[in-house]
Protein backbone atom coordinates (compact mmCIF):
# COMPACT_ATOMS: atom_id res chain seq x y z
CA UNK A 1 0.00 0.00 0.00
CA UNK A 2 2.81 2.24 0.88
CA UNK A 3 4.34 1.56 -2.77
CA UNK A 4 0.88 2.61 -4.56
CA UNK A 5 1.16 6.13 -2.25
CA UNK A 6 4.41 6.46 -3.47
CA UNK A 7 3.72 6.19 -7.57
CA UNK A 8 0.15 8.08 -7.07
CA UNK A 9 -1.58 5.12 -8.54
CA UNK A 10 -4.81 6.98 -9.29
CA UNK A 11 -3.17 8.97 -11.86
CA UNK A 12 -1.06 6.26 -13.28
CA UNK A 13 -4.49 4.57 -14.13
CA UNK A 14 -5.72 7.85 -15.27
CA UNK A 15 -2.84 8.53 -17.45
CA UNK A 16 -3.25 5.11 -18.67
CA UNK A 17 -7.02 5.26 -18.94
CA UNK A 18 -6.36 8.37 -21.51
CA UNK A 19 -3.50 6.97 -23.57
CA UNK A 20 -6.05 3.76 -23.84
CA UNK A 21 -9.28 6.09 -25.02
CA UNK A 22 -7.57 7.66 -27.48
CA UNK A 23 -6.65 4.69 -29.45
CA UNK A 24 -9.25 2.26 -29.25
CA UNK A 25 -12.35 4.59 -28.72
CA UNK A 26 -11.05 7.03 -31.58
CA UNK A 27 -8.11 5.88 -33.74
CA UNK A 28 -9.28 2.63 -34.36
CA UNK A 29 -13.01 3.69 -35.37
CA UNK A 30 -10.95 5.73 -38.12
CA UNK A 31 -10.02 3.77 -41.44
CA UNK A 32 -6.77 4.37 -41.40
CA UNK A 33 -3.02 2.09 -40.74
CA UNK A 34 -1.58 2.42 -37.10
CA UNK A 35 2.21 2.47 -36.91
CA UNK A 36 1.77 0.11 -33.76
CA UNK A 37 0.15 -3.47 -33.18
CA UNK A 38 -1.56 -3.71 -29.79
CA UNK A 39 0.65 -5.43 -28.08
CA UNK A 40 3.63 -2.38 -29.11
CA UNK A 41 1.02 0.38 -28.14
CA UNK A 42 0.71 -1.55 -24.59
CA UNK A 43 4.56 -1.19 -24.43
CA UNK A 44 3.97 2.77 -25.38
CA UNK A 45 1.01 3.12 -22.37
CA UNK A 46 3.77 1.41 -19.85
CA UNK A 47 6.67 3.57 -20.93
CA UNK A 48 4.95 6.33 -20.13
CA UNK A 49 3.33 5.31 -16.92
CA UNK A 50 6.24 3.90 -15.70
CA UNK A 51 8.23 7.22 -16.31
CA UNK A 52 5.13 9.10 -14.72
CA UNK A 53 5.11 6.91 -11.91
CA UNK A 54 8.86 7.74 -11.42
CA UNK A 55 8.06 11.44 -11.95
CA UNK A 56 6.14 11.23 -8.57
CA UNK A 57 8.24 9.25 -6.63
CA UNK A 58 11.37 11.98 -6.69
CA UNK A 59 8.75 14.24 -6.37
CA UNK A 60 7.48 12.62 -3.10
CA UNK A 61 11.58 12.59 -2.29
CA UNK A 62 12.02 16.28 -2.27
CA UNK A 63 8.77 16.91 -1.07
CA UNK A 64 8.51 15.53 2.67
CA UNK A 65 9.20 18.68 3.93
CA UNK A 66 6.21 20.26 2.27
CA UNK A 67 3.84 17.35 2.48
CA UNK A 68 4.85 16.68 6.24
CA UNK A 69 3.39 20.34 6.38
CA UNK A 70 0.55 20.69 4.12
CA UNK A 71 -0.67 17.06 3.76
CA UNK A 72 0.56 14.96 6.68
CA UNK A 73 -1.03 11.61 5.64
CA UNK A 74 -0.10 11.69 2.42
CA UNK A 75 4.16 11.37 3.36
CA UNK A 76 5.15 7.80 2.15
CA UNK A 77 8.83 8.37 2.11
CA UNK A 78 10.22 8.07 5.86
CA UNK A 79 7.17 5.97 6.86
CA UNK A 80 7.48 2.48 5.74
CA UNK A 81 9.65 3.51 2.36
CA UNK A 82 13.12 4.43 3.19
CA UNK A 83 15.23 7.29 1.13
CA UNK A 84 17.89 4.60 -0.23
CA UNK A 85 14.68 2.59 -1.52
CA UNK A 86 12.62 5.36 -3.32
CA UNK A 87 15.58 6.50 -5.09
CA UNK A 88 15.90 3.11 -6.29
CA UNK A 89 12.49 2.39 -7.00
CA UNK A 90 12.70 5.66 -8.82
CA UNK A 91 16.10 4.33 -11.16
CA UNK A 92 14.31 1.27 -11.91
CA UNK A 93 11.03 2.55 -13.34
CA UNK A 94 13.08 5.69 -15.60
CA UNK A 95 15.74 3.06 -16.37
CA UNK A 96 12.75 0.50 -18.02
CA UNK A 97 10.73 3.38 -19.28
CA UNK A 98 13.52 5.05 -21.56
CA UNK A 99 14.12 1.30 -22.26
CA UNK A 100 11.04 0.69 -23.41
CA UNK A 101 11.01 3.90 -25.14
CA UNK A 102 13.89 3.08 -27.41
CA UNK A 103 12.57 -0.55 -28.39
CA UNK A 104 9.33 1.14 -29.30
CA UNK A 105 11.35 3.99 -31.43
CA UNK A 106 13.56 0.93 -32.96
CA UNK A 107 10.26 -0.99 -33.97
CA UNK A 108 8.64 2.02 -35.96
CA UNK A 109 12.38 2.44 -37.58
CA UNK A 110 12.92 6.29 -35.83
CA UNK A 111 15.58 5.46 -32.86
CA UNK A 112 15.96 9.17 -32.26
CA UNK A 113 12.48 9.01 -30.63
CA UNK A 114 13.73 7.43 -28.11
CA UNK A 115 15.16 10.97 -26.95
CA UNK A 116 11.67 12.27 -25.50
CA UNK A 117 11.55 9.67 -22.94
CA UNK A 118 14.73 11.12 -22.38
CA UNK A 119 13.71 14.24 -22.21
CA UNK A 120 10.17 13.46 -19.97
CA UNK A 121 12.21 11.80 -17.30
CA UNK A 122 15.35 14.62 -17.48
CA UNK A 123 12.09 17.33 -17.14
CA UNK A 124 10.45 15.12 -14.12
CA UNK A 125 13.34 15.54 -12.28
CA UNK A 126 14.40 18.93 -12.68
CA UNK A 127 10.84 19.39 -12.11
CA UNK A 128 10.62 17.72 -8.29
CA UNK A 129 14.44 19.06 -7.91
CA UNK A 130 14.16 22.70 -8.72
CA UNK A 131 11.63 23.90 -11.52
CA UNK A 132 8.91 23.45 -9.14
CA UNK A 133 10.45 26.09 -6.89
CA UNK A 134 10.32 28.46 -9.78
CA UNK A 135 6.93 31.10 -10.04
CA UNK A 136 4.99 29.52 -13.09
CA UNK A 137 7.94 27.77 -14.41
CA UNK A 138 7.09 24.64 -12.67
CA UNK A 139 3.33 25.09 -13.21
CA UNK A 140 3.71 24.92 -17.16
CA UNK A 141 6.53 22.11 -17.35
CA UNK A 142 4.42 19.72 -15.51
CA UNK A 143 1.45 21.06 -17.35
CA UNK A 144 3.12 20.59 -20.60
CA UNK A 145 4.27 16.95 -19.83
CA UNK A 146 0.62 15.97 -19.02
CA UNK A 147 -0.17 17.26 -23.10
CA UNK A 148 2.85 15.43 -24.41
CA UNK A 149 1.36 12.35 -22.92
CA UNK A 150 -1.40 12.88 -25.56
CA UNK A 151 1.03 13.56 -28.30
CA UNK A 152 3.17 11.32 -28.17
CA UNK A 153 0.18 8.82 -29.44
CA UNK A 154 0.44 10.45 -32.75
CA UNK A 155 4.40 10.82 -32.82
CA UNK A 156 4.06 6.88 -32.33
CA UNK A 157 0.92 5.83 -34.03
CA UNK A 158 0.19 8.34 -36.42
CA UNK A 159 3.05 10.10 -38.03
CA UNK A 160 5.11 6.77 -38.69
CA UNK A 161 2.27 5.09 -40.76
CA UNK A 162 1.35 8.82 -42.62
CA UNK A 163 2.17 8.35 -46.37
CA UNK A 164 1.63 10.86 -49.28
CA UNK A 165 -1.70 9.70 -49.80
CA UNK A 166 -3.35 9.38 -46.53
CA UNK A 167 -1.41 12.42 -45.03
CA UNK A 168 -4.30 14.93 -44.89
CA UNK A 169 -6.34 12.41 -43.10
CA UNK A 170 -3.92 11.63 -40.87
CA UNK A 171 -3.46 15.60 -39.93
CA UNK A 172 -6.90 15.89 -39.55
CA UNK A 173 -6.53 13.16 -36.92
CA UNK A 174 -3.29 14.25 -35.53
CA UNK A 175 -4.84 18.01 -35.28
CA UNK A 176 -7.82 16.88 -33.04
CA UNK A 177 -4.60 14.87 -30.22
CA UNK A 178 -3.29 18.58 -30.70
CA UNK A 179 -6.46 20.38 -29.70
CA UNK A 180 -6.68 17.88 -27.11
CA UNK A 181 -3.34 18.14 -25.72
CA UNK A 182 -3.60 22.07 -25.60
CA UNK A 183 -6.84 21.26 -23.59
CA UNK A 184 -5.73 19.03 -21.23
CA UNK A 185 -2.24 21.42 -20.91
CA UNK A 186 -4.74 24.45 -20.19
CA UNK A 187 -6.63 22.77 -17.39
CA UNK A 188 -3.71 20.85 -15.62
CA UNK A 189 -1.96 24.71 -15.71
CA UNK A 190 -4.48 26.51 -13.73
CA UNK A 191 -5.05 22.94 -11.27
CA UNK A 192 -1.42 23.64 -10.66
CA UNK A 193 -1.71 27.12 -9.39
CA UNK A 194 -4.91 25.98 -7.45
CA UNK A 195 -2.82 23.84 -5.89
CA UNK A 196 0.53 25.78 -5.01
CA UNK A 197 -2.52 28.20 -3.62
CA UNK A 198 -3.89 25.09 -1.44
CA UNK A 199 -0.35 24.16 -0.54
CA UNK A 200 0.77 27.70 -0.02
CA UNK A 201 1.59 27.07 3.88
CA UNK A 202 4.11 23.80 3.70
CA UNK A 203 6.17 26.00 0.30
CA UNK A 204 6.23 29.24 1.78
CA UNK A 205 7.94 27.85 5.22
CA UNK A 206 10.80 25.62 3.03
CA UNK A 207 11.36 28.94 1.03
CA UNK A 208 9.58 28.19 -2.27
CA UNK A 209 8.84 30.90 -4.81
CA UNK A 210 5.66 30.05 -6.21
CA UNK A 211 2.76 32.42 -7.04
CA UNK A 212 0.61 33.08 -4.19
CA UNK A 213 4.19 33.33 -2.25
CA UNK A 214 4.91 35.70 -4.38
CA UNK A 215 2.00 38.38 -5.24
CA UNK A 216 -0.36 36.54 -2.82
CA UNK A 217 -3.05 34.69 -2.70
CA UNK A 218 -5.73 36.78 -3.82
CA UNK A 219 -3.79 37.90 -6.35
CA UNK A 220 -2.64 34.11 -7.46
CA UNK A 221 -6.77 33.25 -7.29
CA UNK A 222 -7.63 35.66 -9.75
CA UNK A 223 -4.91 34.55 -12.01
CA UNK A 224 -6.42 31.28 -11.66
CA UNK A 225 -9.38 32.89 -12.89
CA UNK A 226 -8.54 34.71 -15.91
CA UNK A 227 -6.80 31.60 -17.09
CA UNK A 228 -10.14 29.64 -16.72
CA UNK A 229 -12.16 32.06 -18.96
CA UNK A 230 -9.71 30.96 -21.64
CA UNK A 231 -10.62 27.46 -22.08
CA UNK A 232 -14.20 28.51 -21.00
CA UNK A 233 -14.57 30.36 -24.60
CA UNK A 234 -11.90 28.11 -26.34
CA UNK A 235 -14.15 24.94 -25.42
CA UNK A 236 -17.70 27.15 -26.03
CA UNK A 237 -16.11 28.20 -29.05
CA UNK A 238 -15.21 24.64 -29.99
CA UNK A 239 -18.57 22.94 -29.60
CA UNK A 240 -20.24 25.49 -31.58
CA UNK A 241 -17.87 25.08 -34.64
CA UNK A 242 -17.77 21.59 -34.63
CA UNK A 243 -20.22 19.73 -32.66
CA UNK A 244 -23.62 21.73 -33.33
CA UNK A 245 -22.27 22.19 -36.90
CA UNK A 246 -21.81 18.43 -37.24
CA UNK A 247 -25.09 18.03 -35.39
CA UNK A 248 -23.54 16.08 -33.22
CA UNK A 249 -26.30 17.14 -30.14
CA UNK A 250 -25.61 14.18 -27.63
CA UNK A 251 -21.59 15.58 -27.90
CA UNK A 252 -22.77 19.13 -27.04
CA UNK A 253 -25.06 18.15 -24.10
CA UNK A 254 -22.15 16.59 -22.62
CA UNK A 255 -19.53 19.43 -23.17
CA UNK A 256 -21.90 21.72 -21.53
CA UNK A 257 -22.64 19.31 -18.48
CA UNK A 258 -19.18 17.77 -17.70
CA UNK A 259 -16.88 20.94 -19.13
CA UNK A 260 -18.65 24.65 -19.70
CA UNK A 261 -21.04 24.06 -16.54
CA UNK A 262 -18.23 22.93 -14.07
CA UNK A 263 -15.43 25.31 -15.32
CA UNK A 264 -18.21 28.31 -14.88
CA UNK A 265 -19.16 26.72 -11.52
CA UNK A 266 -15.37 27.16 -11.05
CA UNK A 267 -14.62 30.46 -12.10
CA UNK A 268 -17.83 32.02 -9.82
CA UNK A 269 -16.49 29.88 -6.94
CA UNK A 270 -13.14 31.13 -7.13
CA UNK A 271 -13.64 34.20 -6.10
CA UNK A 272 -14.77 33.51 -2.87
CA UNK A 273 -12.39 30.60 -2.16
CA UNK A 274 -10.61 31.64 1.01
CA UNK A 275 -9.50 28.13 3.23
CA UNK A 276 -7.14 25.42 2.07
CA UNK A 277 -10.52 23.27 1.68
CA UNK A 278 -11.89 25.15 -0.63
CA UNK A 279 -9.01 25.31 -3.37
CA UNK A 280 -8.57 21.69 -2.19
CA UNK A 281 -12.55 21.23 -3.84
CA UNK A 282 -11.56 23.69 -6.79
CA UNK A 283 -8.86 21.67 -7.21
CA UNK A 284 -10.74 18.46 -7.56
CA UNK A 285 -13.49 20.35 -9.76
CA UNK A 286 -10.46 20.75 -12.42
CA UNK A 287 -9.67 17.38 -12.32
CA UNK A 288 -12.68 16.15 -13.13
CA UNK A 289 -13.08 18.71 -15.73
CA UNK A 290 -9.89 17.31 -17.24
CA UNK A 291 -11.28 13.45 -16.67
CA UNK A 292 -14.16 14.11 -17.91
CA UNK A 293 -13.01 16.35 -21.33
CA UNK A 294 -10.23 13.35 -22.22
CA UNK A 295 -13.33 11.27 -22.12
CA UNK A 296 -15.55 13.27 -24.77
CA UNK A 297 -13.41 11.41 -27.47
CA UNK A 298 -15.56 8.67 -26.55
CA UNK A 299 -18.95 10.41 -26.38
CA UNK A 300 -18.10 11.96 -29.91
CA UNK A 301 -17.46 8.85 -31.28
CA UNK A 302 -20.41 7.22 -30.10
CA UNK A 303 -22.47 10.18 -31.20
CA UNK A 304 -20.75 9.93 -35.03
CA UNK A 305 -21.72 6.12 -35.16
CA UNK A 306 -25.58 6.50 -33.64
CA UNK A 307 -26.22 9.56 -36.45
CA UNK A 308 -24.19 7.55 -39.05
Amino acid sequence: MKFLKLIRYKNLLMLAFMQLLFRYAFLKQQNIPLALSDWQYGLLVLSTVLLAAAGYVINNIYDVATDSINKPNDVVVGKGITETTAYNIYIGLNISGVAIGFILSNIILRPTFASLFILIATLLYFYATTLKQIMILGNFVVALLLAVSVLIIGVFDIFPATTAENQAQMASLFSILIDYALFAFMINFIREIVKDIEDVNGDYNQGMNTLPIAIGVGRAAKIALGFAIIPFILSALYVNTYFMENKLYIAVFYAFATVLAPLLYFIVKIFDAKSQKDFHHLSTILKLILFFGILSILVIALNIKYNA
